[in-house]
């Protein structure tokens, strides 16, 4: 009977693994505090947990050095900032989480995260300009995204797509000539916190470009989701 027949299980709404929507509502939940309180989360928290340059040429704590590394891609200047974060997020990270697992998923993508904002520093040494936002680390799983897709008439090595190969080398280009026009035409710097760090997306994108390798490594190792 018609009625007594199993249904077919309901797809989830998002695919995406539990570690990328967990952090896309992170992202999202501290915005909403950021714009809600801004009694408690003052400009000035805001700019203690942003990852500014000035810091390291004038000497800082351990604690003000360190930990801005990681806790300025948790904050957006806007929910402009924060949506196309989101969306790029949401194209490249399940990618890589799925192969890897969320501890390491999570290790590669602040490692990024940090080398971009390394970079920013390297370029911006002194800048009082305070830097936001995951771009970096999404720059990193872009790359990585790109050698972990099958591209056609190219043979993966250890399961990734070699960096020599033309897919990768192409989408390398375009991602570094697009970087660079952003920093010649100077889209997005409208305002102190919302201005476009080139310089971390290129930093990001060639530690993920790099960094999968370990990465892969390990799971051949037997360290697997």
């Amino acid at each position: 009977m018609a009625f007594l027949q199993s249904q077919p299980p309901r797809q989830p709404f998002l695919h995406a693994p539990p570690v990328i929507l967990w952090l896309i509502a992170l992202f999202v939940a501290i915005h909403i505090a950021s714009e809600a309180a801004p009694g408690i989360i003052t400009d000035e928290v805001l700019i203690r947990y942003a990852f500014v340059p000035a810091r390291y040429a004038h000497g800082a704590g351990l604690l003000e050095l360190t930990v801005p590394l990681v806790s300025h891609m948790f904050l957006h200047g806007s929910w402009l900032h924060l949506t196309v974060n989101c969306l790029w997020f949401l194209a490249f990270g399940p990618i890589v989480a799925r192969r890897y697992g969320s501890p390491l998923f999570l290790a590669f993508f602040f490692a990024c995260g940090i080398a971009g904002a390394l970079t920013y520093l390297a370029f911006n040494w002194g800048s009082p300009e305070p830097v936001i936002g995951a771009s970096g680390g999404i720059s990193g799983l872009m790359a990585a995204g790109t050698r972990l897709l099958r591209w056609p008439n190219v043979r993966p090595w250890h399961g990734l797509t070699p960096i020599l190969s033309r897919s990768v080398l192409v989408f390398t280009a375009f991602w570094l000539v697009a970087n660079l026009v952003l920093a010649v035409v100077g889209i997005g710097t409208s305002g102190q916190m919302e201005q476009v760090a080139w310089q971390a997306h290129l930093g990001g994108f060639a530690c993920g470009l790099f960094l999968i390798n370990a990465v892969e490594l390990l799971r051949e190792r037997g360290l697997r989701p």
